[in-house]
């Protein structure tokens, strides 16, 4: 063999093997940060003193961008933060965390980041700021990560028109001592790469217990600790939720509705999201599972 071509062969083994122990030295330092942070992570949701919670949340935070700017970070899973929701879209185009703190025992606040899949594995996220306790109307207007309309995600489900692409995020809002709150809203990126969520891609005859059209997010909000469902069925190719009825028959009384055990659902068709008003099948199956956290359950 050419001695020139046997050089370069080496030489470009050498740098692959630099490469390598490079990424792996970068997986053990965010390992090592996730591990100083997994406390924090519990204490959000489980300390007793709000003061306290908002303490954990602020190192944990700064932890988990600390971890998030070592190179090739995207793919490394936390699994050890098992009450941060922590989802990829289903290309793998970006992931988002999301979590939640209880500011005291009848109101939640979100908290949130979008990081991007980067080609040279560089860090680009999108921290999203919960704008729900300044706003009286939050199904009435498109967003951007600065005044989001909070959410603990547990789904994306991605579809195209058009040759764009748009992911639909499910999730929770634990919300107040009365009533939850489930999300679906529709995430989409400017000619930026800017997260914009929310638009008019819902059609669905208006009644008491939806949202009022025109909606630029879907939203369920029903009696605590009721478990209405909704999530995506890849089987069916649909959405579906719980069919609502009021306890009282007040349905415009959120904190009286609860799941009468039939489900409805949306179909993706033409870049909305249609209504159809009986699916007929079992309970769904979660698809992904929420944070680990004896709170928060049936959010599937």
């Amino acid at each position: 063999m050419n001695k020139t071509i046997i050089f370069f062969i080496f030489f470009f083994c050498c740098i692959q093997t630099q490469a390598q122990q490079k990424k792996d030295s970068n997986q053990i330092k965010i390992a090592e940060i996730e591990t100083g942070i997994k406390g924090y992570s519990k204490a959000i949701l489980n300390a007793i003193e709000m003061v306290d919670r908002f303490r954990a949340d602020s190192l944990f935070t700064r932890g988990l961008v600390q971890a998030l700017k070592l190179p090739n970070s995207f793919y490394y899973p936390f699994d050890s933060l098992i009450t941060i929701s922590k989802i990829y879209a289903p290309d793998s185009s970006f992931r988002i965390f999301t979590w939640q703190i209880m500011k005291d025992f009848s109101s939640y606040h979100q908290k949130g980041a979008i990081q991007m899949h980067t080609k040279d594995g560089s860090l680009k996220i999108f921290p999203l700021f919960d704008q729900s306790d300044f706003t009286e109307f939050p199904v009435d207007s498109i967003r951007n990560a600065n005044n989001w309309i909070g959410a603990v995600y547990y789904n994306i489900v991605l579809k195209t028109y058009r040759g764009k692409n748009f992911y639909t995020l499910l999730g929770y809002d634990e919300n107040n001592a009365k009533t939850t709150k489930k999300w679906m809203e529709v995430l989409t990126f400017d000619e930026l790469g800017k997260p914009v969520f929310g638009g008019q891609f819902f059609d669905y005859p208006p009644d008491n217990i939806k949202p009022p059209q025109p909606a630029y997010r879907f939203c369920l909000e029903y009696k605590k600790q009721a478990g209405a469902k909704i999530n995506y069925d890849p089987d069916i190719d649909r959405i579906i939720f719980a069919h609502l009825v009021s306890e009282n028959g007040e349905e415009k009384e959120k904190q009286s509705l609860i799941p009468y055990g039939s489900y409805e659902g949306f179909h993706w068709t033409n870049g909305r999201w249609v209504h159809e008003r009986n699916i007929e099948m079992g309970d769904p199956a979660p698809l992904n599972n929420p944070p680990n956290n004896s709170n928060l359950t049936n959010h599937n």
